[in-house]
């Protein structure tokens, strides 16, 4: 592979998987408006995007079998199509459950997206690669919460939230012409797979069991989560508490994930000299001491908006470390069903994190201290799950600063 082919396949794997956070992070700043056009409250509309949470996390059961059996591309046709007509929907919406309903539509479809960039990564590239492409997708994907906020608050102020879902509908296009004429897909499907519930949940457990996998799986996922409950609780802790415009929202928004980008990239860095499985338990420790912070300032009232800030930047650069290395670990057993593995990481991980975002729009409290608690409790989670988790995990072989064990 050349360096051009290897740039252009990360390119558009990469903007796969932006499908799913510009859809997420494109409208937050529009929450106030959405609020006061469909004559609700901002906690109503962060339902919509616990909706999409839910959607993206089922979908990702839907998919994995679906790209195992008729390969990468013709399900992930189906996938786009889907959230195509879901965005026009979400443009027309004419009240807040309308608006519910289709973003869970549309996140169904998008989901098709993300498990399909994750399984190729796994049949495009070496497996001793895997953690450095992930580190490189992660670097695409940061692309959007430093953009799509920004835009989301200029777009919203010049011509409203519908026109939100209007260009999320026209990068889904562009990114559809570029997998039909420029993505190859590798995989040779396993037309003998059975799409029977029975079959596929067994599919599943016997991912699910694998010591490797349920131990990274669950850990990057729990600690995930705190991000997704910093995107559900950051325009009311933003907007709201500390009373910022819908441009400077995304401005911060943009700000912030500096850190989840930098610490990502980092990461590529850090696997010259460590194993992933050296760097998951220092950088998950690190987070819960953040969150632990972050929750006893919240509660004293003590950090104003330079110390939530930092706060929050902090926690965001550690789960930049935590994810590419508890993804590539989670995955590294598998090729022949790496679609249902990735699905199946991917459900976990979308699942709690709606969870999370669930959490946070349950208290109708006008402080950061929801926020901060369901942070800093994801990641002491986290820890405990992981070293526990870890004693089952035999004899795991390191191959060039990543871990892959094969039972």
């Amino acid at each position: 592979m050349t360096k051009r082919q290897h740039f252009f396949l990360i390119l558009i794997l990469g903007a796969l998987t932006t499908i799913g956070p510009f859809s997420i992070d494109m409208y937050l700043p529009s929450f106030q408006a959405i609020a006061d056009d469909l004559h609700t409250t901002i906690q109503q509309v962060t339902l919509s995007l616990s909706s999409y949470f839910i959607g993206i996390s089922a979908g990702q059961l839907l998919y994995g079998p679906l790209l195992d059996k008729y390969g990468r591309k013709k399900p992930l046709y189906v996938g786009l199509a889907v959230y195509l007509l879901a965005s026009f929907g979400c443009m027309m919406a004419a009240s807040v459950n309308q608006l519910i309903a289709l973003r869970f539509i549309q996140a169904i479809g998008s989901c098709a997206a993300a498990v399909a960039a994750v399984a190729m990564v796994r049949d495009l590239f070496p497996i001793e690669e895997n953690a450095k492409v992930f580190a490189l997708l992660m670097l695409v994907v940061g692309a959007s919460p430093m953009i799509a906020p920004t835009v989301g608050g200029y777009v919203t102020t010049a011509w409203g939230w519908h026109a939100i879902f209007l260009i999320l509908a026209i990068i889904a296009v562009i990114i559809l012409l570029a997998v039909i004429f420029y993505l190859p897909d590798r995989y040779i499907p396993n037309r003998e797979l059975s799409l029977k519930p029975g079959p596929i949940l067994s599919n599943f457990w016997l991912v699910l069991k694998n010591p490797q996998f349920y131990t990274y799986a669950f850990t990057g996922a729990i600690a995930f989560a705190g991000l997704f409950a910093y995107v559900a609780g950051s325009p009311l802790v933003f907007m709201k508490i500390y009373s910022v415009s819908e441009e400077t929202y995304g401005w911060i928004f943009a700000g912030l994930s500096i850190g989840f980008i930098g610490s990502s990239q980092v990461n590529s860095w850090l696997l010259k000299r460590y194993s992933s499985q050296q760097i998951v338990p220092v950088v998950l420790v690190a987070q819960a001491i953040f969150g632990i912070l972050f929750l006893i300032g919240a509660y004293l009232n003590i950090l104003g908006l330079p110390g939530t800030l930092v706060m929050l930047f902090l926690f965001l650069s550690c789960i930049g470390l935590v994810n590419p290395n508890a993804s590539a670990m989670s995955i590294a057993p598998f090729a022949e069903n790496a679609g249902s593995a990735s699905a199946l990481m991917g459900a976990v991980q979308l699942g709690l994190g709606a969870l999370a975002s669930v959490g946070v729009g349950s208290f109708h409290s006008l402080t950061a201290i929801p926020l901060a608690a369901i942070m800093a409790g994801s990641a002491v989670l986290a820890c405990l799950v992981f070293f526990v988790g870890r004693k089952a995990i035999k004899e795991p072989t390191v191959v060039d600063g990543n871990v892959a064990a094969f039972h």
